[in-house]
C-alpha cells in the first residue's frame, strides 16, 4: 500500500505543472549587431529586447547561437522554442506563431566596393552570383524573385567571407547592419531586394496565453521608447 502510494505522490507533478512554470528555448544565428556572441554571452538589438520581454513577464528562458538552418528547423519542430529575429512574410506566416516586430527592415544587395557590379534593378542583379544561407528568407525571396544563380552557405559570415573574398559577386544584408558594416568594409549597395517586419517566430503549438503577454511587453517596449534606445545603443537607426 505504501509503495502505491508513494507512486500516486510522485506522478502527481506531471499532472500539475502550469505551462508559465515552463522554460522557453530561444536559439538565433550570429549576426551582429542584432545576435551574436562576446566570449561567453550572447548580446545584440534583438537579444537586449528578448531579454527585457521575459524579465518583464517573469518566465524562464535560455538563448543559444547556432547556424540558422538549425536554429530554424528547432523553432518549427520542438514545443516552447522560438526563433528570432525571423523575417515574417506569407510563405512562413502559417509555419509559427509570432510576436513582432523587433525591427522593420529592408533587405539589400551589395558588392564589394572595387568590383564592376552594377544593377539598377532586380531583373539587372539576376546576371550575377548571389550568395545566401540556407533556410534563411533571403534564399526563398531570391528564388521567388527569379534568382538562380545561387551560392548558399551555412551561415552569414561564411557568405560575407565569400563576398569580401571575391568568390561571389553579390550578397543580401540588412539595409540597417549594412549602414553600420559599410564603416569597415569595402562594400557598395547595389539595389533592394525586399522589405518586411522582424519577429520572434514560435513552434506552432505554443500557448497563446504566453504569446499574449510577450506580444503586450513588446508593444510596451515599443510605444515607450525603449526599443529604439536599444537600438541606438548599437549604432543603428529605425528606419521609417
Amino acid at each position: 500500500m505504501k509503495r502505491l502510494l508513494l507512486l500516486a505522490l510522485l506522478a502527481l507533478p506531471s499532472f500539475a505543472a502550469p505551462a508559465s512554470a515552463q522554460t522557453i528555448t530561444f536559439v538565433t544565428e550570429e549576426y551582429a549587431p542584432f545576435n551574436y556572441r562576446d566570449g561567453k554571452l550572447i548580446k545584440g538589438a534583438t537579444v537586449e529586447q528578448v531579454e527585457k520581454i521575459m524579465a518583464d513577464i517573469g518566465v524562464g528562458y535560455t538563448i543559444d547561437v547556432m547556424p540558422w538552418a538549425r536554429a530554424f528547423s528547432l523553432a518549427r519542430s520542438t514545443p516552447m522554442t522560438c526563433v528570432f529575429a525571423t523575417a515574417h512574410n506569407a510563405a512562413r506566416d502559417s509555419l509559427f506563431k509570432w510576436v513582432e516586430p523587433l525591427l522593420v527592415d529592408r533587405n539589400i544587395l551589395i558588392a564589394r566596393q572595387d568590383s564592376d557590379v552594377s544593377a539598377g534593378n532586380l531583373e539587372e542583379a539576376k546576371k550575377y552570383v548571389v550568395g545566401t544561407q540556407r533556410d534563411d528568407y533571403t534564399e526563398v525571396t531570391l528564388k521567388e524573385k527569379g534568382f538562380t544563380k545561387l551560392d548558399v552557405a551555412s551561415d552569414f559570415n561564411a557568405t560575407l567571407r565569400k563576398l569580401l573574398g571575391g568568390r561571389i559577386d553579390m550578397m543580401p544584408i540588412s539595409e540597417l547592419y549594412f549602414d553600420k558594416l559599410k564603416a569597415d568594409q569595402p562594400l557598395k549597395m547595389v539595389t533592394v531586394l525586399s522589405s518586411q517586419p522582424m519577429g520572434i517566430a514560435c513552434e506552432k503549438n505554443f500557448p497563446d496565453d504566453l504569446l499574449a503577454r510577450m506580444q503586450a511587453s513588446l508593444d510596451r517596449l515599443i510605444a515607450s521608447g525603449e526599443q529604439k534606445q536599444i537600438f541606438l545603443k548599437y549604432g543603428l537607426h529605425l528606419l521609417k
